[in-house]
């Protein structure tokens, strides 16, 4: 059926009256007068005297003549001019097998510029012989139609696929819990005692929360908080994983114990308060409905909408783990406030200032995001939804979640965990906003966010590669949000070297698995 729509639209773009295509030379004639001649004599590449200062202008000569060739080609195909046609699709393929993965000149094959002479000599027979402007004009407009589609195509097939790749585990991370958890059981480690335990409960310290399921990237937060800390004997570090990863992260950290803190690792299974009768991520993962939306293969493909649905079919949007972060008070009933550190991020300087910020009576601090304009409340709120409108602006300011600085006592006070739940549960049919942690966060925590200097979290290295270098290096805390994860080979490789010095290569683990730079 598409492809019937493709040919159909294609035969009423070569179908165009000549009324219209005379409408449009005139145009272009019109237009052409206040040309410049002397930009014109440059711009034209069929011209013998062609120039251009731009590093790039062979690559383009011979992507150009690249399409020309195509359309002629059609053209001598359909009045069969055989040999015309052959010459013109062999100079194709040799002209871009000399461009190869080539994006400017230097990178181009030493036979390039003989390509594109050689491509000019045919072209310019081609011309002689075939050249009619209506003709042409109508073939590069069927060819540019059906490029739009295949790109249309492309485009919703690289978001399938990178989508599937952002949660698929590499080997060597496969590998590594793999070993820790084997050692963990058959060396005895299980039965050990956690050190300093005194220090778990301890107001007066600094402590960080991390729930994760990812070792290696669990270790690099730890690695690089400590080694920035002027303090490290003062800093604990409490991490929460699931009980398939519980054995390989306590085995980790015990043969690997960070210098001079302390870290304590649990389960988030062992946590009997953390039911369905008082969860509702629990009670709603027991839903038959949201069980099929997210775990049936017979589910309807959201391949054709699109890279926004796919990434909220990912069942990590109600991963448990993922949640914890609205459950701190009942986790840590001890503490008065704690930092929070997703798994994702690498820090670059002491955080213990932030234990000193006023929040001013707010419950968490985090960095504003709204500095563009896609990071505001209507971007992951539903407000066509009346319950929406009514209670939250539109144009409110973002934050950041993975660097969150929260009061705790505050947080008991105004009962920011039974705000959550309501608001959570009111969403089961996901029509307030899609799924996530950050949605029901900007809604539990609407006008209760203290905004903090932008200095201390940079956001964007897992998916935009044009980020500010400076800001990148002067950042407290940079965050690897996005699917180009650094421990991915998706990942932007101008900024995995952030990450990658925090990683022990030289550790038997990961050599054992291959992790290397």
């Amino acid at each position: 059926m598409r492809q019937e729509r493709r040919n159909l639209r294609t035969a009423e773009l070569i179908g165009k009256d000549k009324e219209a295509n005379n409408q449009m030379a005139a145009a272009a004639i019109e237009r052409s007068k206040g040309f410049d001649p002397i930009v014109k004599g440059k711009y034209s590449i069929w011209r013998s005297d062609y120039e251009s200062p731009n590093s790039d202008s062979t690559l383009k000569l011979m992507l150009d003549q690249i399409i020309m060739a195509k359309a002629y080609a059609n053209i001598a195909k359909s009045k069969n001019e055989s040999n015309l046609y052959n010459s013109l699709m062999k100079h194709s393929k040799l002209s871009q097998h000399a461009i190869g993965e080539a994006s400017s000149d230097v990178e181009l094959h030493s036979s390039a510029l003989n390509r594109a002479k050689a491509m000019g000599r045919v072209l310019s027979i081609a011309k002689d012989k075939l050249y009619d402007c209506l003709t042409v004009e109508r073939k590069l407009r069927a060819m540019l139609q059906s490029t739009e589609e295949n790109v249309s195509d492309l485009k919703k097939k690289s978001a399938f696929l990178t989508q599937l790749a952002a949660k698929t585990v590499p080997k060597p991370l496969h590998c590594l819990p793999l070993q820790l958890a084997s050692d963990y059981f058959l060396l005895g480690y299980h039965s050990r005692e956690d050190v300093n335990k005194e220090k778990l409960q301890d107001p007066s310290l600094y402590h960080y929360a991390i729930f994760s399921d990812n070792v290696l990237a669990t270790s690099v937060v730890v690695n690089s908080t400590v080694l920035h800390a002027k303090e490290p004997n003062k800093h604990v570090f409490h991490v929460v994983t699931d009980k398939l990863n519980y054995a390989a992260m306590r085995m980790w950290f015990l043969v690997n114990p960070p210098v001079g803190a302390t870290i304590q690792v649990e389960n988030i299974d062992d946590f009997k308060w953390l039911n369905s009768s008082s969860c509702s991520v629990l009670r709603q993962l027991e839903s038959a409905r949201l069980q099929e939306y997210y775990f049936k293969a017979n589910h309807p493909s959201s391949l054709s909408l699109g890279s926004d649905h796919l990434k909220y079919r990912n069942p990590k949007y109600l991963s448990l783990l993922n949640h914890l972060r609205f459950y701190l008070p009942d986790v840590y009933p001890k503490l008065d406030k704690i930092l929070f550190l997703d798994d994702d991020i690498v820090v670059q300087k002491d955080l213990t200032p932030l234990w000193s910020i006023d929040l001013q009576g707010m419950v968490n601090g985090a960095v504003e995001t709204c500095k563009e304009s896609f990071h505001r409340y209507d971007k992951y709120l539903n407000f066509s939804n009346p319950i929406i409108y009514a209670n939250f602006d539109p144009n409110a300011c973002g934050w950041a979640f993975g660097m969150n600085i929260f009061d705790l006592k505050e947080w008991r006070k105004r009962n920011i965990t039974g705000i959550y739940h309501r608001w959570q549960d009111m969403n089961e049919d996901r029509t307030l906003w899609k799924l996530g942690t950050l949605p029901p966060g900007l809604i539990t925590f609407y006008n209760l966010t203290h905004p903090l200097d932008r200095g201390w979290h940079a956001l964007g290295l897992g998916y935009d590669p044009a980020l500010n270098q400076t800001a990148i290096e002067n950042a407290a805390v940079i965050h690897y949000n996005g699917n180009y994860k650094p421990w991915l080979d998706l990942a932007i490789s101008k900024y995995k070297a952030y990450w990658s010095k925090y990683v022990m290569f030289d550790n038997p683990y990961l050599r054992l698995c291959s992790i290397s730079e």
